[in-house]
């Protein structure tokens, strides 16, 4: 398995798509019944091939990544061939980039001497898929990139 198998509730809300990925494999509904019971293995590993197949489509239209602590925000954008950064960090002892109120002073204040703003850019490694899932496993979020576009006109790039 090269990402982590879906959660029940993952699994229970992708029943049509799991019914057509068994259906594509010739596995009827009796079948899969079949196979749970006798074949507990084969079940297990039928749902890690779903749940992998399900990522890497995740995972290719995903365009932007956020990840969020009370005083540090990373905001990623996915490239075809690398990632680029803005990192946001604030040293107001009062705020918290997790809170609406945070973020609200946040873009009221951006040009204070309370945050830094830093940009860089990384190449993906062999697989970036799996770079953009570690990151995801780290508490990234995928999101519409609405925050790093705004960052990025306010910086000029």
């Amino acid at each position: 398995m090269k990402y982590t198998r879906l959660t029940k509730e993952q699994l229970e809300e992708l029943h049509p798509e799991f019914i057509k990925f068994l259906a594509s494999q010739s596995i009827t509904g009796d079948e899969w019944a079949k196979i749970k019971q006798e074949q507990p293995q084969v079940a297990e590993d039928e749902i890690d091939v779903f749940s992998d197949l399900i990522w890497e489509g995740v995972l290719n239209k995903a365009e932007y990544l956020q990840n969020a602590s009370a005083k540090q925000l990373f905001l990623f954008k996915l490239e075809e061939a690398q990632m680029r950064l803005i990192a946001v960090k604030v040293s107001h002892p009062d705020m918290d980039l997790t809170s609406e109120k945070g973020m609200q002073w946040l873009q009221e204040h951006v040009k204070d001497d309370a945050v830094e703003l830093f940009t860089a850019s990384k190449p993906y490694g062999e697989d970036r898929n799996l770079d953009i899932f570690n990151l995801i496993q780290q508490g990234a979020t995928i999101n519409n990139g609405s925050l790093f576009e705004g960052f990025s006109k306010f910086l000029g790039r």
